[in-house]
């Protein structure tokens, strides 16, 4: 402020130039973020931590493997098939899993996550939609943002045939990750070019997306 009162130009610039630093670091950390996550894409590491995620996910971590399978197959479009095929026996392992805390660790870590879940009222329908759809159920929800977690869990605890449950496992993954194979494949430099541009937007739509899942399942798994 100077002798009139009037606002000088240097401090209000220095003012916006504060404001823009913000916005430009918040910038920089999610480039660096992308730049590690690109870089361990491209590592020799790469296939184990995609396998890590996959079979995680599928029995009890909350984040989906395409955090890792994205920038994989956008790294190397011509492995993104290697890459799903990776994933999906990944996950179906996780599955199997899932499948074994519903089965057999149901007075103790099943019988929490599936309060937690906020299923424990829900048995008998849960019981009757497995009677009735229980193939339909595995293999639509294994599509869905809905956690696949839940689906082997509660697989196991209603003790659904497993050599089916794998065999749909396998389908409905195998779908899910060979469809996104496909896309990164056909379509891997412009896919590249956005997810590198708008890699923020990316990680809010994935957090978005698996948020979304863990309420539909709440209320309609």
């Amino acid at each position: 402020m100077n002798s009139e009162g009037r606002l000088d130009t240097p401090a209000a610039g220095g003012y916006v130039s504060r404001q823009r630093g913000g916005a430009d670091d918040g910038s920089r950390m999610f480039k660096s973020l992308y730049a590690r996550l690109l870089a361990l894409s491209q590592s020799a590491r790469a296939p184990y931590a995609l396998a890590a995620v996959a079979f995680a996910e599928s029995s009890f971590f909350p984040i989906p493997p395409d955090v890792i399978l994205a920038p994989m197959s956008l790294a190397a479009p011509r492995l993104a098939w290697r890459y799903a095929a990776i994933a999906t026996l990944a996950s179906v392992a996780g599955g199997a899993v899932g499948y074994a805390i519903g089965a057999l660790l149901y007075d103790t870590l099943g019988h929490w996550l599936i309060d937690f879940y906020g299923y424990a009222d829900r048995m008998a329908t849960l019981k009757d939609a497995y009677a009735r759809w229980g193939a339909l159920v595995i293999l639509v929800k294994g599509l869905t943002p809905i956690p696949y977690k839940l689906v082997t869990i509660v697989s196991g605890l209603l003790g659904y045939n497993f050599a089916t449950f794998m065999a749909l496992s396998a389908v409905t993954r195998g779908a899910r990750f060979f469809l996104l194979a496909g896309a990164f494949n056909r379509f891997g430099d412009p896919l590249r070019v956005a997810l590198e541009r708008y890699f923020a937007f990316f990680l809010a739509a994935l957090a978005a997306i698996v948020a979304a899942g863990f309420v539909i399942a709440a209320k309609v798994f």
